[in-house]
Formats: structure tokens, C-alpha cells, sequence
């Protein structure tokens, strides 16, 4: 998936199975993630894919500032159709099921980072665009609380 999307350094690739390996290991059993793999009927090679990494939600005003969102939010992440699978509506079926899921889940929130390829079909659901920014810069020397923590 980074790599179609050009995000990744082909020489970090083995570095990034890895450490994603050792999350999943752990994160999967604590219920911190939860992920859907497709395949071909007549196959054991998976499609598709994608997953919900599950976080506490600080308590925030909902979207039309009616009442207050309390609960787990869903991050979607890692959805992914390999390419000779795609425009089949199997990227739109994981994503039935993961909003699915999350209703019965009791999550309040769903949010992703939409790919410009992606972007399209999130639209289609339902998601929209907000506000959000990432910060790009480095996080060790910025301000002057610097290596501040907080307790």
C-alpha cells in the first residue's frame, strides 16, 4: 500500500513489515485493532484489506454542536485493494462492514486520512473533510518546553 502510494523508501519496506508485525502481535489481542481481509472465492491469497485502530475519545461536542461525543473512536486505516481487484466495490464492501462493525462496536467516531486515489469512495459513504493538520516538522526541538513532559 505505501509503496503504490509512493510513502515509503523501498529500502525501509522490511523495516516497516516488521515493526507493524510486532504491533499487530500485541495490538490485535488487547483489542486495539481490529482488521478484515478479503479474498477471491476460489483463493486463499487475500485482495484487500483494512483495519480500525481503536482510541479513547476525549469528550467533544458532536459534529452539529448538539451534544457531546464521548466513547472510542475508529481509525481507519490500511485500506488497501490489490490492483487487478480494483473498481470491483470491494474496497466499498470492507467498508460497509467496518462502519458496520463500528455501530455495533459502540464506536462514536470514525475518522481516516483519505488517499487521493481513495478519496472519492470515502466521500460516497459518507465521510467529509475537516480541519485537521499534521505537523511535519521535528517534534524533539520545537518551543520552549522542549523534552517537557507532562504528568
Amino acid at each position: 500500500m505505501f509503496r503504490d502510494m509512493g510513502a515509503i523508501q523501498p529500502e525501509l519496506e522490511e523495516s516497516l513489515r516488521q515493526t507493524s508485525a510486532a504491533y499487530f502481535a500485541s495490538a490485535i489481542p488487547a483489542g486495539e485493532y481490529v482488521g478484515w481481509i478479503a479474498y477471491a472465492r476460489d483463493s486463499s491469497e487475500p485482495i484487500a484489506g483494512g483495519g480500525v485502530q481503536l482510541r479513547s475519545l476525549l469528550p467533544r461536542p458532536n459534529a452539529t454542536g448538539d451534544g457531546v461525543l464521548l466513547g472510542r473512536e475508529g481509525l481507519v486505516l490500511n485500506v488497501y485493494t490489490e490492483p487487478g481487484w480494483r473498481r470491483r466495490g470491494i474496497a466499498r464492501q470492507l467498508m460497509d462492514a467496518i462502519i458496520a462493525w463500528a455501530a455495533d462496536a459502540g464506536v462514536v467516531r470514525l475518522v481516516l486520512s483519505a488517499s487521493p486515489a481513495g478519496r472519492s469512495l470515502y466521500e460516497q459513504i459518507g465521510f467529509v473533510a475537516t480541519r485537521e493538520m499534521s505537523y511535519t516538522g521535528p517534534l524533539a526541538s520545537v518551543g520552549p518546553w522542549a523534552g517537557a513532559r507532562s504528568g
